[in-house]
């Protein structure tokens, strides 16, 4: 079996770190914070799927992952996404806790939507407390477009409750490797967000500190310079990027997603192996990862409308 190669993680979900049994796409941690608080009902204009809450079933088992890359590539990758996370989830893992201090200083025990300094602290018209399963949010016909042979396909498990959902598919038969990750994260009402702290303001918040982390990578992150694009008419904010790394004469080509529906970031990241060390992968051409990445999204983001 030829020598796996680096490939570089993805930016989508805050605040989680690395887990070895998903190295190639995880939004797991060894100890998962508590679910976005249900700060009232969900607006009538909503999908049903977008309500509180219900008795669930269990999400069905993770398919094997992909084999992990070498010592040194895995730790650079964790150190991206670790930076990644914290630029663009913090707001999700305390929001419930700073908007429990805010409610408890109003004395009842039915929260008002605002607090009396304009701190929204409930969800608001249009925006969304649960988000679908990702991996059924892309056609089969699309999956089968971007993703030509056998397909694996794994739904890591979720640190946010029904806020959160994910998806990796993944190709690994030379000449191609391809490792495509979706990630839909519902944000919560946060007093850490700015303007009125709205689930939007946290969303908006994010999606901003992602495009300036891709466009302007601080000078001791792994990340290389990415050639971004704004995408206009997609949700309410979207940019797309293209980035190649280089590792150990490894050459990865890596297109990015990310869009913003009112509070709900989805992220698209797609791995296609350039170069291989022994020359056993590749090799891949940059417009169809985009395009990949592109469809991918439009699917997520049509499901939440």
């Amino acid at each position: 079996m030829p020598e796996q190669e680096y490939l570089p993680p993805s930016r989508p979900s805050p605040g989680r770190r690395m887990s070895p049994e998903y190295p190639l796409g995880s939004w797991q941690t060894a100890s998962p914070p508590a679910p976005p608080y249900p700060m009232g009902p969900p607006d009538p204009g909503v999908p049903e799927w977008a309500g509180p809450d219900v008795d669930e079933e269990e999400p069905p088992p993770a398919a094997e992952p992909p084999r992990t890359q070498g010592g040194r590539a895995r730790r650079l990758a964790a150190r991206r996404r670790r930076r990644w996370y914290v630029i663009a989830g913090g707001l999700v893992g305390l929001a419930a806790g700073v908007t429990a201090v805010v409610l408890l200083t109003q004395g009842g025990s039915t929260p008002p939507s605002v607090t009396p300094n304009g701190l929204i602290t409930t969800f608001q018209p249009g925006e969304l407390q649960k988000v679908p399963g990702a991996c059924g949010t892309v056609p089969s016909g699309t999956v089968r477009q971007y993703l030509p042979g056998k397909v694996t396909v794994a739904s890591p498990l979720p640190v946010d409750g029904s806020a959160e959902s994910a998806c990796n598919w993944t190709i690994d038969r030379p000449p191609v490797y391809r490792v495509l990750e979706l990630n839909m994260l519902a944000y919560s009402p946060s007093g850490l967000a700015s303007g009125n702290g709205s689930a939007t303001a946290a969303a908006t918040d994010a999606y901003d500190a992602a495009l300036r982390s891709t466009q302007h990578p601080p000078k001791d992150s792994p990340d290389p310079p990415a050639k971004v694009t704004l995408l206009p008419g997609l949700g309410n904010q979207a940019f797309s990027a293209l980035e190649v790394f280089r590792e150990g004469g490894a050459v990865t080509d890596v297109a990015t997603v990310i869009v913003r529906y009112h509070n709900v970031i989805v992220t698209v990241i797609v791995n296609g192996l350039q170069h291989s060390n022994r020359g056993n992968y590749g090799p891949v051409s940059k417009s169809q990862l985009s395009a990949a990445a592109l469809a991918f999204a439009e699917a997520a983001e049509a499901r939440l409308l």
